[in-house]
């Protein structure tokens, strides 16, 4: 039932989807509102091509009940939580971060929240099933929707809660991550917070000044195997303890934690945690091989959680998969969701917030089949086989058999792939796009490897560039134990997989897997392998269920570009029959080709011009005596009509009109004014009020009256200096008396706060900044990212290219910084994630601006310049330039960051001017 749609993408990734695509009566209809959460179940009683007709939505009642008074709890302020979490969800709400959290993250760990934190009433009539006494809370994230970061979000509210009140029962602060294999405990490493490169630091998870106390907290990353039970009594040992008890097996397993109790354990692609059922001795006869393994698999995961349960306490697991459903062979309905299943943010839902890249799959061709030759394809080829090579219950289909008559789908996808690859050789992308087979067995695996390395389908796939999975030896590299030595060719295979697609690891030299073009595998490639290139899959195999074809697929659907999400990116796909999702119809011609991103980084081979910057986070003076205004830094504040209007015409409302309303119909007009309030508000009055609270704020920190009686003269004198030379009036009808109005008041008190500063000649102490503890400077160095938009190449930055947001001005303007001679260095203020602090109608924010740029003055000295390209149009940018400015003076009297200086160019082409105005006038002071 795949929606064939133009774009898919209707929601933005940082708010909840407003909007969604339904099917109805064989159209896609766009509908308003949230798609309820659910899944589809098929009975495939009539064939593959009617079972399309029999889907059934059964929906995930508990999950949209909850979500119904999530939002409700969420709209009146979180009530009940405890201060820490507070600041929790404050900061991971806050609009104006740099690394906005998707909404499905923020949903995900609200709702465990509410489970956990809000009142019984909230909660009333929420069962939520136990595990064999296990509470359990699964949170359906679709690949690619960034549950890591989730984790990261879980575990710092957890932890900072239970270290701030250790009797709160319903915190713990002991964590263990539990996962399926050794590529996923190297990913999740990032969840220890004193890691390099930690997920807290990277994705801002955690307020400042709270990371150090995180780090407390106690941590253990393990894949299940080390749950597995050890029974020495056959062993030939002279000492034989017999079976493990649980108080060994806890002390074993749980070293790192050492005897904390009441833990919180994070099962990541928990899809096998589950407790199998019993099944008849016929039906354990019928599994396959795969299957019995799966379920041994389970057993040992959640056998070993039973086992900390019932001697060290598990709080709750958080159980995180984009497919908590039950498999075949595990003794339930196969596809039936975990009851625990709390959170349900689908690959569908994801795809419409342009999370994922979209899954183009085939819905026509010309051999005139109802259904397209490569979308079931492995049935397709089956059926067309003699009966002698043809798949059965009991023999595997002839691989050589199976490569010829799909050898046509193999070109086909080939042929697509060199077109991207073509399209990331004109992006310079320093990775090559990747293609997916997917066989049904290793030697069928062997031959299309064989095929695809020989040059048998493009030259450009010849060789070391395919590159073959041997399942046999990745299982062998990801179960062992601790301390064991696994076989080189096993380390190697893996070294191989995890870095496809990568410029950086953790060995020297390039990752071996960076120019992989296509990767044969059998079964699927490991959950945990997040290679963001892979551009088409092939699937030569038989998918039996929907959970498979989403576990396959999703290994192609992890964006390139994290830039702008509303740009689609697509996935090719054949042989996957993936259905019940919004799906791009493949275009007929190869014209439309998807956009490639630009990889955007710093060059190791021009470090010498990195541009490093103080982190600053706040200042601090103290006035005593004497303070300084200059006037010639401080923006101009404008009285505008067009933003408060001083004059209103009103006329009574008679009868109803739609739209907007007119002088039209009965009735007398009026005019209102302000003239009262003028009249009540002298401006001799407010000034005094504003000099009042400028001089409260100057020494808020003491109890020195007489400082303050001292300061107020000089404060006041400044009010008037700023109302007569720095206040414009737009309309000369309106009376200076409108700075009574709170929002002048605010910009006046917030510009001067930014102005006034000590008076150091008369021996006052200098406004110095508050420098970040724990990320005290930044530089250039740390820039990485990627990004569809267009880009420029540099020559005199540090960072490889210049993205640009409005290509001309931009454009321009680094096209000056590159032939300008005073110019050392320069970059764009792009992830570079320098910010300027300032407060804005009572609240602190953050300003970027737009390049940071080293400049040689005549005397030879260097000196670092703020650059603000764009202009200052209005009252909150003209704070930005004030905010600015102070930046400038504190980093400069700290004097252990180099000279620096602030400049504004409003028309780019005059940007050569602009610096050799500010060289000059540095020069002429003695930089």
């Amino acid at each position: 039932m795949s929606l064939l749609v133009e774009n898919p993408i209707l929601n933005s990734p940082f708010a909840e989807p407003t909007r969604y695509w339904a099917y109805e009566e064989g159209q896609p209809v766009l509908k308003e509102g949230r798609r309820p959460a659910g899944y589809y179940f098929k009975a495939r009683t009539r064939g593959p091509q009617m079972a399309m007709l029999e889907e059934e939505f059964v929906p995930l009642d508990l999950v949209n009940t909850i979500r119904e008074r999530l939002k409700a709890w969420r709209v009146r302020g979180y009530p009940g939580v405890t201060p820490i979490t507070r600041q929790l969800l404050t900061h991971w709400n806050n609009p104006e971060r740099e690394r906005k959290l998707f909404f499905c993250q923020r949903e995900a760990a609200e709702t465990l929240i509410w489970l956990v934190e809000a009142s019984p009433a909230e909660k009333q009539g929420i069962v939520i099933p136990r595990d064999n006494g296990l509470v359990r809370y699964a949170c359906k994230m679709a690949t690619g929707s960034g549950k890591t970061v989730v984790m990261g979000m879980v575990i710092a509210w957890q932890v900072l809660n239970k270290l701030a009140n250790p009797q709160d029962k319903r915190f713990s602060d002991a964590v263990l991550l539990v996962c399926p294999n050794l590529t996923i405990r190297e990913r999740l490493q990032v969840l220890l917070p004193w890691k390099p490169g930690n997920y807290y630091e990277k994705f801002d998870l955690v307020p400042r000044g709270m990371l150090e106390r995180l780090q407390q907290g106690r941590f253990q990353v393990t894949n299940w195997h080390l749950f597995q039970p050890r029974d020495d009594s056959r062993s030939r040992s002279v000492v034989r303890r017999g079976p493990e008890s649980d108080a060994a097996f806890c002390r074993r397993v749980l070293k790192e934690l050492g005897s904390k109790g009441n833990l919180l354990v994070i099962n990541d692609e928990a899809h096998h945690a589950y407790r199998p059922a019993p099944l008849p001795e016929e039906e354990r006869a019928r599994l396959s091989p795969e299957e019995v393994a799966e379920r041994e698999e389970a057993t040992v995961w959640v056998g070993g959680l039973d086992r900390i349960n019932a001697v060290r306490g598990i709080n709750f697991c958080v159980d995180f998969s984009a497919t908590p459903f039950y498999i075949k062979g595990s003794g339930y309905e196969e596809g039936a969701p975990f009851p625990w299943v709390v959170s349900d943010f689908g690959l569908v839902d994801a795809i419409e917030s342009g999370i994922v890249k979209i899954p183009r799959v085939p819905v026509d061709d010309n051999t005139g089949a109802l259904i397209p030759k490569y979308f079931r394809l492995w049935e397709w080829v089956n059926q067309r086989l003699p009966a002698s090579e043809r798949q059965t219950a009991r023999r595997r289909a002839k691989p050589e058999s199976v490569l010829r008559e799909a050898e046509d789908a193999l070109a086909t996808l080939a042929s697509e792939w060199k077109r991207t690859f073509e399209e990331f050789q004109k992006a310079g992308s320093p990775v090559p796009p990747v293609m997916i087979v997917v066989c049904d067995n290793t030697d069928l695996a062997r031959l299309v490897h064989e095929h695809i390395a020989g040059g048998n389908v493009l030259r450009e796939l010849e060789g070391e560039a395919t590159f073959r999975i041997d399942t046999k030896l990745l299982a062998e590299a990801e179960a062992a134990y601790e301390g064991e030595t696994r076989a080189e060719a096993a380390e190697r295979l893996r070294r191989v997989v995890d870095t496809i697609g990568k410029l950086e690891w953790e060995g020297e030299g390039d990752p071996p897997g960076k120019n992989i073009r296509c990767v044969v595998s059998v079964g699927m490639l490991n959950e945990g392998w997040d290679a963001q290139n892979v551009t088409q899959i092939l699937g030569l195999r038989a998918f039996t269920s929907q959970l498979l074809c989403e576990q396959v697929v999703g290994r192609g659907l992890r964006r390139l570009n994290y830039d702008d999400f509303s740009e689609p990116e697509y996935v090719d796909v054949y042989g996957v029959p993936f259905e019940v999702i919004p799906v791009k119809k493949k275009p007929r011609s190869s014209a439309e080709v998807q956009r490639v991103s630009t990889l955007v980084r710093a060059l190791p081979e021009r470090k010498h011009l990195e541009i490093t910057f103080p982190r600053v986070e706040g200042y601090v003076f103290d006035v005593r005596q004497r303070i300084r205004l200059n006037l010639r830094d401080v923006p101009y504040l404008q009285l505008d009509p067009g933003q408060a209007p001083t004059e209103v015409t009103v006329k009574p409302a008679v009868g109803y009109r739609i739209g907007r309303p007119d002088r039209l119909g009965p009735g007398p007009e009026a005019v209102h004014d302000r003239n009262p309030f003028h009249r009540e508000k002298r401006l001799q009055a407010t000034v005094y009020e504003i000099a009042a609270e400028l001089t409260r704020r100057l020494k808020e920190k003491g109890e020195d009256w007489s400082a303050r009686h001292i300061l107020f003269p000089q404060v006041l004198a400044a009010v008037w200096q700023y109302l007569e030379e720095r206040v414009v009036v737009v309309d000369p009808d309106t009376p200076l008396e409108e700075v009574a109005l709170l929002r002048y008041r605010q910009h006046i008190i917030e510009r001067l706060m930014a102005a006034i500063e000590p008076d150091t000649e008369a021996g006052e102490p200098p406004l110095l900044p508050v420098i970040e503890r724990f990320r005290p400077v930044g530089s250039t160095s740390e820039v990485l990212f990627r990004t569809v938009r267009p880009c420029v190449g540099t020559t005199k930055s540090h960072i490889s290219h210049v993205a640009l947001d409005a290509p001309v001005w931009e454009h321009t303007a680094a096209y000056q910084l590159e032939h300008i001679p005073e110019v050392i260095a320069y970059a764009r203020n792009d992830h570079l994630d320098f910010t300027i602090p300032y407060e804005w109608q009572g609240v602190r924010h953050e300003y970027r601006p737009d390049y940071l740029i080293r400049l040689r003055c005549a005397n030879g000295r260097e000196v670092k310049l703020v650059l603000e390209v764009k202009g200052f149009e209005t009252e909150q940018d003209r704070q930005k330039e004030a905010a600015a400015r102070r930046w400038v003076r504190a980093v400069n009297h700290h004097g252990e960051f180099g000279r620096w200086a602030f400049a504004l160019c409003k028309d780019p082409a005059r940007l050569r001017i602009v610096l050799e105005k500010e060289v000059e006038a540095l020069c002429s002071v003695g930089i």
